[in-house]
């Protein structure tokens, strides 16, 4: 079994900073990408960035516009969300995504349980 577990959310002033965290842990082979996603109140779930583990491309929704950054840690299977000069409009859910292929090498689409940041003065 395979699974994601968040940290990092929580209540920040705009124009403030945080770093989510998310660590993937099982009977892991490969983790292919790993991603955050969010989801706004009564807004669809869009693609915040995503990253490609081996190599480390990266790419990010329209809206980051160089305000975050996403890193990961292979030793640690663990992806992070730099989030700098942090909007209203970045409230939201925040859900960490990875493709992973367990120990078998079934592949797995994971999301982890979200986690909530609000920015708000």
């Amino acid at each position: 079994q395979v699974q994601l577990a968040e940290s990092g959310g929580g209540l920040v002033q705009p124009g403030g900073s945080l770093r989510l965290s998310c660590a993937a842990s099982g009977s892991i082979f490969r983790i292919n990408t790993m991603a955050w996603y969010r989801q706004g109140l009564g807004k669809q779930r869009e693609l915040v960035a995503v990253i490609i583990t081996s190599g480390g491309v990266t790419n990010y929704g329209d809206f980051v516009k160089g305000r975050f950054t996403i890193s990961r840690d292979n030793a640690k299977n663990t992806v992070y969300l730099q989030m700098n000069s942090l909007k209203p409009e970045d409230t939201a859910v925040y859900y960490c995504n990875s493709y992973v292929l367990d120990t078998a090498r079934y592949g797995h689409e994971l999301w982890g349980q979200g986690t909530q940041v609000t920015v708000s003065s």
